[in-house]
């Protein structure tokens, strides 16, 4: 038993998942007719922000929207930022979404425009097409030629064999194939068995398992829930196919910059790519502008987002002025939390911190603050994400914890009642798990509340007057 008991506990210490603050987010939340519900796919509240969103979306899948800017302003904890992972989410995996706060363009070694034109570039795709002599059928043998070992017994290394013969059979016809040791080791990779169909590509010899062959559906009496069945093909074994690469405008650039003659591929996942001569990208564009014509190209106009934008000064905003008018621009979605503050870089005020002539360009989505029945709605979904059981009455109490201070910190409350409760033995979440918590951490204003008790005995405080007081309460 006590064996029993080892086994199962090491297989739940391989289940580890992270979990963000928008990891609950699987889209929108649209129905049909582009209409917001109230409760689905992760999101709550802030239908009209969700229906502009959804619109915007429509626009982007038909690409009839290309070069244009939208502003997602609100207050902090309305969901911002929520919508645009939504938005990223509901695009799928076909269309660039690049990500980044507005923040990090100060901490790079690049300069601030070379710094947004990578990130511009990041959220275009390029699809390009090719034709491949393409081999598919169901495997219906693999004989592999092993060589003699030292011992004079065949050896039992795959991937020491250099020869071997592959059958093949479509509804119509049977072919065996040669195989050479780059196909041999590309099957062995795969892992391809009688009754898997492949699809063989000749000129890489690069080998795709599509599935498991219906007719060899019986083989097994039990089966993984990642076995995929498919039809054996029919007609010819060797097809001439038409194959997609999708990839970024970014991506072609690192690949013909002089880095990444220096770091190879390495370059491209730790985004170390330096700055990138625009003569490069003059004649990526050039190139990728003959293949449209050809027809071997297709541009796909992604999504940048930009988070925190009041941080950018009026140096990137007049780059961005510049960037949105080039044919080949991302859509570019930004999001800020401020009210009427000064454009950094400047004296003046304007509204989010955004200059006059950029905020004309931009369609703006505003948020709402959520109701308590939207919070309660919210918390539920949190609960279920972070499989955290918590009672109807802690479900009430946190509601109204996140009403009075805000939803950030109710939601930060759930895993930290969940482990009180877990270092009582409890199993379910009770009110005094959320009071325990609620008192070891302080909210903003208990914490500005403790400050103005004790600021004497901080070091550097200043002491403000008694409006500052009630006005650094209130914020």
């Amino acid at each position: 038993m006590a064996e029993i008991k080892r086994l199962s506990e090491s297989r739940d210490l391989t289940r580890i998942e992270r979990i963000g603050a928008h990891s609950h987010i699987r889209g929108l939340g649209l129905d049909s007719s582009m209409e917001a519900r109230d409760v689905s796919e992760g999101m709550v509240g802030q239908q009209p922000a969700r229906k502009a969103a959804g619109l915007i979306l429509k626009l982007i899948r038909d690409g009839k929207i290309a070069g244009r800017a939208i502003l997602i302003a609100g207050q902090p904890g309305t969901g911002k930022t929520a919508i645009a992972m939504a938005l990223a989410k509901s695009l799928g995996q076909e269309t660039p979404f690049a990500s980044m706060s507005a923040s990090e363009l100060f901490s790079l070694e690049l300069s601030k425009t070379e710094a947004l034109t990578q990130a511009f570039r990041r959220a275009i795709g390029v699809r390009i097409k090719e034709e491949a002599e393409i081999i598919e059928g169901e495997v219906v043998e693999i004989s592999i030629d092993r060589p003699i070992s030292s011992n004079g017994n065949p050896s039992s290394s795959n991937a020491a064999a250099k020869t071997g013969k592959l059958t093949l059979k479509t509804t119509d016809m049977e072919t065996v194939y040669e195989l050479g040791g780059k196909m041999i080791e590309a099957l062995n990779k795969e892992k391809v068995q009688s009754g898997d169909v492949v699809a063989l590509d000749k000129a890489s010899g690069k080998v795709t398992k599509l599935g498991r062959s219906i007719g060899r559906s019986r083989d097994y009496d039990a089966v993984g829930p990642h076995t995929k069945f498919v039809r054996c093909p029919d007609g010819e074994l060797q097809k001439r196919k038409e194959v997609v690469h999708s990839v970024t405008l970014h991506e072609i650039d690192v690949i013909n910059s002089s880095r990444f003659q220096t770091q190879g591929f390495l370059a491209l996942f730790t985004g170390d790519t330096g700055e990138i001569r625009a003569e490069v990208r003059e004649q990526i564009d050039t190139k990728v502008g003959e293949w449209r014509e050809e027809g071997k190209a297709e541009i796909i106009p992604g999504v940048l987002f930009i988070d925190e934008v009041h941080m950018l000064d009026i140096e990137c905003f007049s780059f961005l002025n510049r960037a949105l008018e080039n044919e080949m621009a991302p859509i570019l979605v930004i999001a800020t939390n401020r009210g009427i503050t000064n454009i950094r870089g400047t004296n003046y005020k304007s509204p989010h911190g955004i200059p006059p002539d950029f905020l004309d360009r931009l369609l703006i989505i505003t948020t709402q603050p959520y109701s308590e029945e939207e919070i309660r709605k919210i918390l539920d979904i949190r609960c279920d994400e972070e499989e955290v059981e918590m009672s109807n009455d802690a479900k009430v109490l946190l509601t109204k914890i996140g009403v009075e201070t805000s939803l950030r910190y109710a939601i930060h409350l759930i895993t930290a009642a969940a482990l009180a409760c877990q270092k009582r033995k409890g199993k379910i979440v009770e009110i005094d798990d959320i009071s325990r918590v609620y008192g070891l951490f302080l909210d903003v204003k208990r914490s500005t509340q403790y400050l103005m008790e004790y600021q004497s005995q901080y070091m550097f405080n200043e002491v403000p007057d008694e409006g500052d007081a009630d006005e650094a309460m209130q914020s």
